[in-house]
């Protein structure tokens, strides 16, 4: 998987599959491409609305309840797939990786977001986990063993330096404690989407992701009853409505459309439509949540795509 979600998996595939040298599949009819186009397209706006959802998720639900209750949901609904389609359980050699996952995609990451998304904007975070694509290939690159090009580490310095650059100057010269969240948030994220890759390519990509939340089934139930009992709750139209979307848009439908898009058209043309993805979230948080943006904010979202952008060329 190589792009996220966030909340979600996809980057980590994405550079795991390439690293695996598979072989290109054929070029699919004009119209299937662009009906997979579509579909990778849809994706990416689905992870684009997690920080923004999830801010609204936290006008009515505390952080915990909030994690806790996003990876029920999505637990339920997976399992549901997954029961429907007589799916068989991951073999015993996946489960170890599963859990990679399972506690950095489904677990670590909407945790330490959903902290920093208390005290930060979620044009700030954007900017911030905008740099995950090249987190995860920084950690594909260690976990496959691949030699990527001096090229390519370069851009990813480069994208690095302009995130803390960005994230100090924002945060008046020191790092704040959501900042903390957020980078803590990168690496355990960055870690599950490499984990979910190298699994992506011996079981088909929703499944992997789909076991990851049931994996999570019997800590999410007895978590999400705990935190409701000790967190308050107000149910406003959009706290609702943010949990429902980081929990079944973001955290697996969004991912169902993305792997299927990707399926189609092939890896490199769909981690190019990912690109647009921190951009767009800073256009949510203006739409959706009346943040003003800084100049810096979009000037460092465009520089790390440009430094994304170089990475994947020097990859591939």
């Amino acid at each position: 998987m190589r792009a996220h979600d966030s909340a979600t998996g996809t980057p980590a595939i994405a550079a795991a599959q390439t690293d695996g040298g598979t072989a290109p599949a054929p070029a699919p009819a004009p119209a299937l491409r662009y009906a997979g186009t579509m579909q990778a397209a849809l994706g990416v706006v689905a992870f684009s609305l997690t920080f923004p959802a999830t801010a609204w998720g936290l006008e009515g639900f505390g952080p915990w309840s909030l994690v806790a209750v996003r990876s029920a949901l999505a637990a339920v609904i997976a399992g549901g797939c997954l029961l429907a389609l007589r799916v068989p359980p991951p073999a015993r050699p996946h489960r170890a990786g599963l859990a990679v996952v399972a506690a950095g995609v489904v677990l670590g990451f909407p945790l330490l977001t959903t902290l920093a998304l208390r005290t930060s904007t979620t044009a700030h975070a954007a900017v911030v986990v905008g740099l995950l694509p090249l987190t995860t290939a920084v950690f594909s690159a260690l976990r496959v063993g691949t030699r990527p090009s001096r090229t390519f580490w370069l851009a990813a310095l480069a994208g690095a330096a302009a995130v803390l650059a960005f994230t100090v100057q924002q945060s008046g010269g020191a790092l704040t404690g959501a900042d903390a969240y957020l980078f803590g948030a990168l690496l355990v994220c960055a870690a599950g989407y490499t984990e979910g890759g190298r699994l992506a390519r011996l079981m088909p990509g929703w499944q992997v992701i789909g076991w990851a939340l049931v994996l999570c089934l019997p800590l999410s139930v007895p978590a999400s009853l705990i935190a409701l009992s000790c967190e308050p709750v107000h149910l406003t139209a959009h706290a609702v409505t943010g949990l429902l979307w980081v929990a079944a848009g973001s955290q697996f439908l969004g991912l169902v459309v993305w792997y299927r898009g990707m399926a189609t058209v092939g890896i490199p043309r769909a981690s190019q439509l990912q690109l647009a993805q921190p951009l767009l979230t800073l256009v949510w948080s203006v739409l959706l949540l009346g943040e003003q943006l800084t100049p810096a904010a979009p000037l460092t979202a465009a520089a790390v795509l440009v430094c994304i952008v170089v990475t994947q060329r020097a990859r591939g």
